[in-house]
């Protein structure tokens, strides 16, 4: 089946991955390499791709871009004879043994499914943010790069409780760390603000009105007109899990959105596993890889079973 051919509606998989970050990738590669025919459809939203460097990811000593990993690993997965497709998937029907595919200009059928959607992070509106991203001023996971912020000056902005916490995490890199928060978020409170006070965190009680990026950081500028620059900054507003197809599927999900998963990376509905970030799991490279050995492993297991039914 050539990769032009996967336009063509019917054309047949064992397995179809939705999303090509990490999770995905490394899903397809596994599959591949177990001589499964599998297709992923990719729609060019990886979260990976807004990381500047990586630099605990494993087997990059020197660090890799975001953009870099999902060539390495999109190369990895075709040499193995994955076929990857760029487009984006409407609907997924069917059920295990006979699920379908479709959107535009895509139609594939297979009997086992993986969901490696990803979340979206929640940031403040502001201009220029993906260049704040790609100089490494602004950022999302200090699980990450909280190294990187050693000793340096770290805003945190966002509703107090998310930013205490957050706050909380980045204290052990660097003792320069405040909170803030947007005007539509509520004030801190008297306990929000003994608790950052006993952390040694720094409070800023009036909102935040703007952000800039400039050559020397990101300049918060609070309502008033005063102005302080930081080193970084971390939006501590949360994400959105992508599960709008898993929600569609039936598949159950935690109050937050993210897809519930079975050690074997199995959601609730049979033959759809889910992979990555969209999973209630600690939102690391690391982790994906890990779901998507699993999720792989399992999936050739049981097809092997279809096709090799005991005597």
């Amino acid at each position: 089946m050539p990769a032009s051919s996967i336009s063509r509606t019917g054309s047949e998989a064992d397995c179809i991955v939705v999303g090509g970050g990490p999770g995905g990738l490394i899903a397809a590669t596994y599959l591949a390499r177990y001589h499964r025919t599998v297709v992923v459809v990719d729609a060019g939203e990886s979260r990976a791709r807004w990381i500047p460097v990586s630099h605990n990811t494993p087997g990059f000593p020197e660090g890799v871009t975001g953009p870099d990993l999902l060539a390495r690993l999109r190369v990895q997965a075709e040499r193995y004879g994955a076929y990857l497709v760029d487009g984006r998937i409407d609907a997924i029907t069917g059920r295990a043994g006979d699920f379908k595919a479709v959107g535009e200009g895509i139609a594939v059928t297979a009997p086992m499914v993986v969901l490696a959607t990803g979340i979206v992070d929640i940031m403040p509106g502001f201009a220029d943010y993906e260049r704040a991203i790609e100089a490494g001023r602004l950022r999302f996971c200090p699980v990450c790069d909280g190294f990187e912020a050693t000793e340096q000056r770290v805003g945190i902005v966002g509703p107090p409780d998310r930013a205490l916490r957050e706050g909380r995490f980045l204290r052990s890199f660097t003792d320069r760390v405040a909170l803030m928060r947007l005007a539509e978020h509520a004030p801190f409170d008297a306990d929000t603000m003994g608790s950052a006070e006993r952390l040694g965190l720094r409070v800023v009680t009036e909102p935040v009105v703007d952000l800039v990026h400039d050559l020397c950081g990101m300049v918060a500028v609070y309502e008033g007109g005063v102005r302080e620059t930081f080193d970084t900054l971390y939006p501590a507003m949360g994400n959105l899990p992508r599960n709008t197809l898993a929600a569609a599927l039936g598949v159950a999900c935690n109050p937050v959105g993210c897809v519930l998963t079975d050690p074997h990376q199995r959601t609730s509905v049979d033959g759809v596993y889910a992979v990555g970030d969209v999973v209630n799991e600690l939102n690391q490279i690391a982790v994906a890889a890990g779901h998507a050995a699993i999720a792989a492993t399992d999936i050739h297991n049981r097809l092997t079973a279809r096709e090799r039914p005991p005597a």
